[in-house]
């Protein structure tokens, strides 16, 4: 898993409430077991007519918030069904993390076992941040996950909490595995142990 450490990029705005996992990555996409390739089919209903053209008045069309790495949004986001799926289309859109008032707990969690950041915050702080991402490229805005802020493009900045557990994996980049792999030499030195102990198994 990517390391996160700081990110400095555009946010795109997305001022809606209870955007669920079916709205991020609708089911006849979920028969693959590949990370990489969800990306096009992001927000696929409200992205393409039912055409396949690109929906011109959606966020992430504009030019503007095309390039976006963090998604500003709305109350309850990620709500619905549990599919790991959604945030594997996000990362793969480019979506590094996602700022919103409140989420789905499943959701929230998966987001930082494959190297999203969601980050909860008041909603006025949301509604500041939502009013930097609507000012498009020219606004960039940093988030330093070690200090825990968010810097605006004027200069203003938000602080944010966070698990420390879930802090160190993202800065550490450590998923489930990677969290196994780190106990390597004790996983090794029990399963030596237990075949001297046990040769017959």
């Amino acid at each position: 898993m990517e390391k996160f450490t700081t990110l400095t990029g555009i946010a795109a705005p997305l001022p809606l409430i209870n955007v669920d996992t079916d709205m991020i990555i609708p089911k006849q996409f979920l028969k693959t077991i590949k990370r990489t390739g969800l990306g096009r089919h992001a927000f696929e209903e409200m992205r393409y007519d039912e055409n396949g053209n690109e929906n011109p008045d959606f966020v992430l069309n504009k030019p503007a918030w095309r390039n976006a790495t963090i998604l500003v949004t709305g109350d309850n986001f990620g709500c619905g069904s549990s599919r790991e799926h959604a945030p594997w289309a996000l990362l793969d859109f480019g979506i590094r993390c996602v700022i919103a008032p409140s989420f789905a707990d499943i959701f929230y969690n998966n987001c930082f076992k494959n190297g999203i950041l969601p980050i909860t915050l008041p909603q006025e702080d949301v509604d500041r941040l939502m009013e930097d991402a609507e000012r498009g490229a020219n606004a960039t805005i940093t988030i330093d996950l070690e200090s825990q802020t968010i810097t605006g493009p004027d200069g203003g900045t938000i602080r944010f909490e966070i698990d420390p557990f879930r802090k160190h994996c993202l800065l550490n980049g450590l998923d489930d595995i990677g969290l196994s792999m780190e106990k390597a030499d004790a996983i090794e030195a029990y399963e030596a142990r237990a075949r001297q102990a046990h040769p017959w198994l």
